[in-house]
């Protein structure tokens, strides 16, 4: 696919703004979940992990194109990161606006993207300071993404023990207590890199 694509006019910054269209519609699907029931229910939860997974595509295609076709422009850096940060919160906060009959959902939905992207945050900020960009982690997007679309594929399941909204909140815990320790871990490091020059 990178190659084809290295041979249109497709530049990686349109495939990074893609990703962000692709998380939108997989937030659309998770914020109908709320009201939906039945198979209109299943529908949104499995159109959201489609959702989810061509975010991750576009996002892996994005440099795929740019490193590998070429086609890398001097603001590639920007528009590879920026569309990210708003994806993981188009896919997390609305989580919790569905989730709005259970406890603390819609507080729980934003903490998961604020600490989502301050993780990115304080990946960048290492780059920032001279050091190796740390993808690692406890939650990196990639598992973060993962939580999610097994939380949508599971909830499917969920009228079978006359559940509603569990699985999926019992995903944004982990994702923000896995975010929340992503981001003291990249912290430590940095941390530790710096005191070691």
């Amino acid at each position: 696919m990178a190659r084809a694509l290295s041979h249109t006019f497709i530049s990686p910054n349109w495939i990074s703004m893609l990703s962000t269209v692709f998380a939108a519609v997989a937030g659309a699907c998770l914020w109908e979940t709320g009201r939906a029931a039945g198979w209109v229910r299943v529908a949104c939860l499995l159109g959201a992990a489609a959702g989810i997974q061509l975010r991750l595509l576009c996002n892996l295609l994005d440099g795929m194109v740019a490193v590998e076709g070429g086609k890398g422009s001097k603001s590639g850096e920007l528009w590879n990161d920026v569309p990210d940060r708003i994806s993981d919160l188009l896919i997390l906060v609305p989580v919790g606006y569905a989730l709005g009959t259970l406890p603390m959902a819609r507080e729980l939905g934003w903490l998961a993207g604020i600490l989502a992207v301050l993780t990115a945050y304080v990946r960048l900020l290492g780059g920032a300071l001279g050091l190796k960009q740390n993808f690692g982690g406890l939650l990196s997007k990639p598992r973060r993404m993962a939580v999610m679309t097994a939380a949508c594929v599971l909830a499917c399941f969920e009228p079978l023990l006359h559940w509603h909204g569990v699985v999926m909140y019992a995903a944004l815990m982990v994702v923000a207590a896995g975010g929340a320790l992503t981001f003291v871990m990249r912290l430590r490091r940095i941390a530790h890199e710096l005191e070691a020059r």
